[in-house]
């Protein structure tokens, strides 16, 4: 039997606090798609009146960050001084560079009437020439992304260029990242464009080339190859991928690099608080010791 996926990564659990993510990348000798190199799928969890998520300010080298919901909020706060609260169908895209902190919190209102967050958080690995660019910070509303409406299903251009459509999300290598909400029945094409290719299922379940995806698993396509996705009942999907990284990168807690030096360089400047802090947040995540 032919196959128009190459494998597939199951989700696994990872518990943070206050709340339970599926990681999905990195997962072993499968450390990236395109320049994903970090996918968590955060939910669906509902917070009852006055809790909700917080993170302290923490570190980043040698990425970018995206945030992008399908319910709730999330403020965040960076030391360049950005405050934003993101919502359903906007894009946070942080890039972290030579370094950036910052924290992630619920927003007061949410936090004071209780509500529900289901969302992804990605790490886009940067390329060689701009591991060490100077960090900067970009939202985008979701008026301001392409959405493509076909029979029973709507496409979000994220970030980089899809079905003839491009986000003006500043992205640093070819980028594929899409989200697909499909009603029970609806189909559509995904063209091979870039070299690599994957499809997660956010919610519900659908089928590549007839082959069952069901929700939390991620399946890696196999090269070259155009796939037609069907939903099996009503779905949310997200459809990832870009040029490979590179070469390869060294992960240490948030920090992600080629050379494993500058993760060095960047422990001891996140431990002798050397990074620029956050305005107005005087709290830190310590450096682990392990």
């Amino acid at each position: 039997m032919t196959t128009s996926i190459a494998y597939r990564i199951p989700g696994r659990a990872r518990d943070l606090g206050e709340l339970v993510v599926r990681r999905v990348l990195p997962a072993g000798r499968h450390q990236s798609v395109g320049p994903f190199l970090f996918f968590d799928h955060m939910g669906p969890v509902d917070f009852p009146s006055g809790a909700g998520i917080d993170v302290r300010p923490h570190p980043h080298i040698g990425l970018a960050t995206v945030t992008y919901l399908f319910e709730g909020a999330i403020r965040h706060h960076d030391s360049l001084g950005n405050d934003q609260e993101i919502i359903p169908g906007d894009v946070n895209w942080m890039t972290a560079g030579r370094g950036i902190a910052h924290a992630e919190r619920t927003p007061a209102d949410k936090r004071a009437s209780g509500w529900r967050l289901h969302g992804i958080q990605t790490w886009v690995a940067l390329p060689l020439a701009d591991e060490k660019c100077e960090p900067s910070f970009a939202h985008h509303a979701a008026s301001t992304l392409p959405l493509i409406r076909g029979d029973g299903y709507q496409l979000r251009i994220i970030a980089g260029r899809a079905f003839g459509q491009e986000a003006p999300v500043k992205v640093h290598s070819p980028t594929l990242y899409v989200a697909a909400e499909m009603h029970a029945g609806a189909q559509f094409t995904l063209a091979a464009e870039y070299p690599q290719q994957a499809v997660y299922v956010a919610s519900g379940s659908v089928t590549i080339d007839g082959e069952v995806l069901e929700m939390g698993v991620l399946a890696v396509l196999e090269a070259g190859v155009a796939v037609q996705i069907a939903a099996s009942e009503a779905s949310q999907v997200m459809l990832l991928g870009g040029a490979p990284i590179d070469g390869p990168r060294t992960i240490w807690w948030n920090f992600v690099a080629s050379d494993p030096a500058l993760i060095e360089a960047a422990k001891a400047d996140w431990r002798e608080e050397r990074f620029d802090p956050v305005p107005g947040d005087d709290e830190r995540i310590p450096l682990p010791e392990a």
